[in-house]
Formats: structure tokens, C-alpha cells, sequence
């Protein structure tokens, strides 16, 4: 796995391999506004996290996670904010993203 500096970076290296669809937490699940395609949390696997502290300003901090779906049709990344600024997400979402170590 590659180490990035910025979050703009991570977006960068992993649209090069190959993960180009932008998902956005819906709750419970993701949804990939480009095409409308919702995947549960049974339904992707997380390949990659990169983990970014923002240095003076709270609000920096993100995590980017590379998503891939099971069937490996459907690749992408998934940008969320940690802390105090986090989505509201379901327990089974929130089980699904803190499985992995962040690097």
C-alpha cells in the first residue's frame, strides 16, 4: 500500500489504480451518485485506508478509503471526515470502516 501526504494525493494515486467512482455514505450503505448503484456494507470490501490529521485546523481530518465491490465490478473511494465532524452513519456501516487499520 502506498503512503500519501494529502488527502488530494491519496484521490490522485488510487484513481490511477483504477478507482475512479466517488461514493458518499448514505447511512447505511454507499451510494456512487454517478450511476445511482447503492452497495450495503455485506456487498464491498475496503482495500486501503489513509488516514490525514490535519495539522492546525481540526476540520482537516479525513480518511480515505479505497472500495471495491465484491463482485469486483464497481471500484472507488469513499472520503469521510473523523472526529466531531463525521457523518451520522449506521452501527453496521461504522462496523464495516473501523474494521481496518488506518495507516
Amino acid at each position: 500500500m502506498d503512503n500519501y501526504d494529502t488527502v488530494t494525493g491519496a484521490l490522485t494515486g488510487l484513481k490511477a489504480k483504477g478507482y475512479t467512482m466517488d461514493f458518499n455514505i448514505a447511512f447505511d450503505k454507499l451510494i456512487c451518485r454517478e450511476n445511482n448503484f447503492c452497495l450495503n456494507p455485506q456487498e464491498f470490501q475496503i482495500t486501503e485506508v489513509h488516514r490525514f490529521e490535519g495539522a492546525t485546523d481540526p476540520g482537516d481530518e479525513e480518511v480515505v478509503y479505497a472500495v471495491e465491490s465484491k463482485d469486483g465490478k464497481m471500484k472507488g473511494v469513499l472520503t469521510s471526515a473523523y472526529g466531531m465532524y463525521a457523518d451520522t452513519i449506521s452501527t453496521d456501516m461504522l462496523k464495516k470502516l473501523s474494521m481496518h487499520p488506518h495507516s
